[in-house]
């Protein structure tokens, strides 16, 4: 295959005009010499006809050296084999062999440039043996130079392919190198978008689902034309539930756009914190949509590192979405594993399970990946005693264990097990159920969702 020609300032450069460039330089050089060496020789006119005739078939062939290189050393031999036994001026022709020879060495056949180095040696050679004594043209020291330069000619043109293949694949390596810098950067960067993507979902669909269940909850209640202050109350306290649960989702959201600001631009407000330590607040928030939360914790809490915190509180966060929304539960149980190294997080409701013959929604596939980019795992599926059953295990590196400070978290965590709270999930995470749990204890059971709810579902 032939390699791109380049000029000498490194820009590719046409090769019909630098082929053209270099034959009509030769045939330059080959006719002053031929027109000066006549002076000095004469021969019958149709010789000097013929043999300039030679001279424009050899040196007109070097216009085609490259698209033909093996093809214009033998025109080019041809030509000087016939040239020289029959003109008396002897110009010199065989330079337009040479760069024939040395070209189709460059151009990668090399075995045809040793074939004819080495026919134009033994064709000159047995030339000469034939010769009477004293008539040969060429003794043997000359013969001799003949040969190292026409070995010369093949040697540079080899080293001159080598040294454009190397420059080819340095280019080619140099080309790959951007486009793979090119790929990983738009890889980072979808990355990115994913995980702020699933940031911002797992804000909007926690808190968008708890405001919806909480107002749908309040209308219900309203629609039985309760007493005019029984109503007042009802819709305070509904109205007091959204405001907070709107005020918690804007902070989140505030604070995981934050990372969207250029370096050094100020930030309006402090992010805020999230975490487990926000896991009693997200439990107090899910009072309000009627579900009976219950935390349980074994082991000694220690502190997270900041990312296997936020993603063990995702994942509550998800699954009791998903509960809210789709389980069509009552009772929740989120159950805290402290191991050496490892938290594990089991989320379970008491609900009607996932349908066998529906795959789960992405945003099971969400809360996996988050636990599989920290190096742990997460299961769900329905539980062995009914409803659905989010297992995950979250490592993290072995460090001196500070017991956690005491937070709304830790005394969330520690409290009793009937410690009761209501809470909410990702409607893509598990669609397992159609019933909207809105009532709180005590209160008449919700009427089933209706299709029109159930389409509501994240479309992811």
């Amino acid at each position: 295959m032939p390699l791109p020609h380049r000029s000498p300032a490194g820009g590719r450069c046409a090769p019909r005009a630098a082929d053209a460039a270099v034959a009509g330089a030769v045939l330059l050089v080959v006719a002053v010499w031929t027109l000066v060496s006549a002076r000095s020789a004469s021969e019958p006119p149709v010789r000097t006809a013929l043999g300039w005739a030679l001279i424009m078939v050899g040196c007109g062939a070097l216009y085609v050296r490259r698209r033909q290189p093996v093809a214009v050393s033998v025109v080019t031999l041809l030509a000087c084999v016939v040239y020289y036994p029959l003109s008396a001026q002897d110009g010199p022709l065989m330079i337009a062999f040479a760069l024939a020879l040395y070209t189709t060495a460059a151009e990668g056949r090399f075995a045809a440039a040793v074939a004819l180095a080495a026919v134009t040696l033994l064709a000159v050679g047995l030339g000469e043996i034939r010769q009477q004594p004293g008539h040969r043209q060429i003794d043997d020291t000359s013969l001799v130079m003949l040969a190292g330069w026409l070995i010369s000619l093949v040697a540079v043109g080899r080293a001159q392919r080598t040294r454009s293949a190397y420059l080819h694949e340095v280019e080619q390596r140099a080309l790959a190198a951007e486009r793979e810098q090119e790929a990983r950067a738009r890889q980072s960067a979808t990355e990115e978008r994913l995980r702020i993507a699933r940031e911002v979902h797992d804000v909007l669909g926690h808190s968008i689902s708890l405001i919806n269940v909480q107002s749908g909850a309040a209308l219900h209640r309203l629609g039985k034309g309760p007493a005019p202050e029984a109503g007042l109350a009802t819709a305070t306290e509904a109205l007091q539930a959204v405001r907070s649960t709107s005020k918690d989702a804007l902070r989140e959201l505030r604070a995981t756009l934050g990372v969207l600001r250029r370096a050094g631009e100020p930030t309006p407000t402090t992010p805020s914190s999230s975490g487990l330590a926000l896991l009693g607040d997200l439990a107090a928030r899910a009072r309000s949509a009627g579900l009976d939360v219950r935390t349980e914790t074994t082991g000694t809490a220690v502190s997270l590192p900041p990312p296997v915190d936020l993603a063990a509180y995702r994942i509550v966060q998800e699954s009791l979405t998903n509960v809210t929304r789709h389980a069509g539960a009552r009772t929740v149980r989120i159950i805290l594993d402290w191991e050496a190294g490892a938290v594990r997080l089991r989320i379970a409701d008491d609900g009607g399970g996932a349908p066998e013959d529906r795959p789960l929604g992405s945003g099971v596939r969400g809360m996996a990946e988050r636990a599989r980019a920290l190096g742990g795992e997460l299961t769900a599926g329905n539980g062995e005693d009914g409803g659905f059953l989010v297992d995950a295990r979250l490592p993290f590196p072995d460090r001196p264990a500070a017991t956690a400070p005491p937070s709304p978290a830790a005394r969330e965590v520690a409290a009793p097990a009937a410690v009761r709270a209501h809470g909410t999930t990702d409607p893509a995470v598990h669609e397992h159920g159609t019933t909207d749990p809105t009532a709180s204890e005590g209160d008449a059971a919700e009427p089933a969702a209706s299709p029109s709810d159930a389409a509501e579902r994240d479309p992811r």
